[in-house]
């Protein structure tokens, strides 16, 4: 027996945090009844789970991609019209994948890619304090004062956030590297200090770099990479 929450992500429905606000808003179904708790005991052997009255398959093979993002694909497993879906890029692969985290539509760069919500929780999950990398194109030159705005921080989401690190690289572009990694955080301090933001591409994950993957390619996870992403301080 498992918790429903906690099957539905092993099915690679979704990551753990995402299958329970499934259950929550009351799309999930056991044996014909909705199923409104997470916490809920159920066993794939005896019990028929749906969601949106569509079956679920019992656990798959576990996968995990880093994936470098185009600009225009978004984050989610919901289908919004005719907006293109990160997971439309895996079509061709027999898994029902979800990303770890996430990009706005906008940026592009470092993205994983798994049916692993156990692994997607871990990772995402603050007490690993792994830090993210992203490289900032601005439409007009990068003074001191920009730099200072930023490495300033301010509020996100009603947060207050403060960058780890802020360096300029060229002109008009910087790295900005953080820890906390709220929604469109790096953008919203960039245009807060003033910046014209022309475009935005996440390279580092912790100790996971994007590499030379051209845009719209992928590949999968490496034994040792995906065993520093969960044991940051390792020296395996």
């Amino acid at each position: 027996m498992k918790r429903l929450s906690k099957a539905l992500a092993a099915a690679g429905v979704a990551s753990r945090r995402a299958c329970e606000e499934l259950i929550f808003e009351g799309k999930v179904t056991v044996n014909g009844q909705i199923v409104l708790t997470p916490q809920t005991l159920v066993s794939w052997e005896t019990d028929e789970i749906c969601i949106d009255e569509i079956p679920v398959s019992k656990e798959q093979e576990r996968v995990y991609f880093i994936l470098n993002k185009p600009k225009g694909y978004i984050c989610t497993s919901a289908r919004i019209g005719s907006k293109k879906l990160v997971i439309d890029l895996f079509q061709n692969l027999p898994y029902r994948l979800f990303t770890v985290g996430r990009l706005d539509r906008d940026t592009t760069g470092l993205l994983i890619v798994t049916n692993d919500g156990h692994f997607a929780q871990q990772v995402i999950h603050p007490s690993k304090g792994l830090t993210k990398e992203y490289i900032v194109k601005a439409a007009q030159e990068v003074t001191h004062e920009h730099l200072a705005s930023i490495a300033k921080g301010g509020l996100i989401e009603g947060t207050r956030v403060k960058p780890v690190r802020v360096a300029k690289i060229r002109k008009g572009t910087i790295k900005i590297v953080v820890r906390e990694g709220k929604k469109r955080e790096v953008r919203l301090l960039a245009q807060k200090a003033g910046l014209e933001v022309v475009s935005l591409h996440r390279v580092r994950i912790g100790s996971l770099v994007l590499g030379n993957l051209e845009v719209g390619e992928y590949r999968p996870l490496t034994e040792k990479e995906k065993k520093l992403l969960l044991n940051p301080n390792s020296d395996i």
